[in-house]
């Protein structure tokens, strides 16, 4: 579901480019570190959105590092890392072993049998540190779950579960804070569950899956309504970010917020309008 929140290359300035890639390099370089190659296959731009948030409204003291990797083999690249791409990290653990869990109970998948074995030890671990974050995604995708079985229709419903997993997550510290991160998580997980579903409505036909815009589809308005819920659920994510004091990053995350998350919206519906035969 993970891949939408990234940035939008063309309009930001390459040291910005650079340090954004940096963090991303960091929070690979942990995964790796903390939980293997399994770790690294969770990694996502989505959370390293998180991190550059974090560390912008914390003040995070954050480490540059230089290293080689298998991805970068012949040339060292910069990371930067501190205790918010730690905590990111564990998440991104969290979620996957859920998924990965949910995968076998609903589909009896192999992969996700494997994978959650994989992972469960690690995972136990992450859940006696951060068992409230652990608690909801458990919750939040059981919900999601049930919704989906039952087929409902009601897109805000469907999408209220992944959008207060979000919140959750975002939430790093209890604080004078919680709110305002707590419902821009929620937003921009609703965000990226109604994208996902547009994005795999071609797939979701074709393999005869459950989504929940396939009872709109058909309607000459569709693409219009999909962009207006798109921008509703950004226009209150944005909102709430414009409430945090963040200064550090800043033009990264302008960037991401307000730029970045339409590029891959942009490219679905380019390629969905191109197979209609409509103009774009």
């Amino acid at each position: 579901m993970f891949g939408y929140v990234n940035v939008y290359k063309p309009e930001l300035k390459m040291k910005d480019y650079y340090k954004y890639k940096a963090y991303y390099c960091g929070l690979c370089d942990v995964l790796k570190n903390k939980y293997g190659r399994a770790g690294q296959m969770t990694l996502s731009y989505d959370m390293t959105f998180l991190i550059i948030l974090l560390s912008s409204l914390y003040e995070t003291n954050t480490v540059k590092e230089q290293k080689r990797c298998v991805i970068h083999p012949l040339k060292v690249h910069d990371l930067l890392r501190n205790e918010i791409t730690e905590y990111v990290a564990d998440m991104e653990i969290a979620l996957s072993y859920h998924h990965l869990k949910d995968d076998w109970m609903d589909e009896k998948s192999i992969t996700g049998y494997a994978g959650a074995k994989l992972l469960k030890k690690k995972y136990n671990k992450i859940e006696r540190q951060y068992p409230r974050q652990c608690r909801r995604i458990s919750e939040c995708l059981k919900q999601l779950q049930d919704i989906e079985k039952q087929c409902e229709i009601n897109i805000d419903m469907v999408s209220r579960c992944f959008g207060e997993l979000m919140s959750e997550i975002f939430v790093y510290r209890q604080d004078v804070w919680e709110s305002t991160l707590r419902k821009l998580g929620f937003y921009l997980g609703k965000f990226i569950y109604i994208l996902d579903a547009y994005d795999d409505l071609e797939k979701d036909h074709r393999k005869r899956n459950y989504n929940p815009l396939h009872h709109i589809e058909q309607a000459s308005s569709f693409d219009e309504d999909c962009y207006q819920m798109l921008t509703m659920m950004m226009a209150e994510c944005t909102k709430e970010f414009e409430k945090l004091p963040c200064l550090i990053d800043l033009d990264i995350l302008h960037n991401i917020l307000y730029e970045g998350v339409w590029t891959k919206y942009d490219t679905i519906r380019k390629n969905r309008l191109e197979k209609e035969g409509t103009k774009v």
